[in-house]
């Protein structure tokens, strides 16, 4: 294990720690708005934090691998799916996705907001994703357009790429996949005193063909 593992666990594992709750444990409405037509079947989720997205697929009917570099927001976030009667449904795994990557081959891929302080591999994982995605299936992926208006210690090496630069970087076969969706959105998002602020972030909805791979 490198050093810079080390410290991303650190620091993820300090996070969840600090506090009894990070996320609001509601999923986030990209998902909601862009899986509801989709038949439930296998579901990947990449970066599961505390489990809001996971247990909501679950609870439509997906079966569920969730992976967190964070042990304790796996160990809470296996307790949230317990509660919400959903916990034989989700199988929860720790990765460093830029060491490792879970097994197999899912219905849907989903990737929100993966981004970190520090070193990680971005494009590297998401290329990962969309090769984990079985022929018919998705991929979706969701991103910051930048820091939050009240963060003013910005981080040179967390780059936010566009959705034209997602598509990109995830270097799909020709002929193999469909783009579904590509572009940038606003939301409201609180500040930490609780006043809202506009934020940009943006989505990739990817479909791989039947018959490809």
């Amino acid at each position: 294990m490198t050093d810079d593992i080390a410290s991303q666990e650190d620091y993820w594992d300090g996070r969840y720690a600090s506090t009894e709750r990070v996320w609001s444990g509601n999923p986030n409405d990209v998902l909601v708005r862009e899986t509801s037509g989709l038949t439930p079947g296998t579901a990947l989720d990449l970066g599961c934090g505390e489990g809001g997205d996971a247990i909501w697929l679950a609870g439509q009917g997906w079966r569920v691998t969730a992976v967190d570099i964070s042990g304790v927001a796996l160990r809470r976030a296996a307790g949230h799916a317990a509660d919400a009667g959903v916990g034989e449904l989700i199988t929860w795994e720790r990765h460093d996705l830029g060491e490792s990557f879970p097994e197999g081959a899912f219905d849907l891929v989903a990737a929100h907001f993966l981004h970190t302080v520090g070193y990680m591999p971005r494009e590297r994982i998401l290329r990962s994703a969309a090769a984990a995605v079985a022929p018919g299936g998705t991929l979706l992926v969701t991103g910051h357009g930048g820091f939050p208006a009240w963060e003013h210690n910005h981080h040179p090496e967390v780059h936010f790429p566009t959705p034209d630069e997602v598509v990109r970087d995830l270097e799909l076969a020709e002929g193999e996949w469909e783009v579904l969706l590509s572009e940038e959105h606003e939301r409201v998002q609180n500040d930490p005193d609780g006043r809202p602020t506009t934020r940009q972030d943006n989505v990739v909805k990817v479909r791989r063909l039947l018959g490809a791979g």
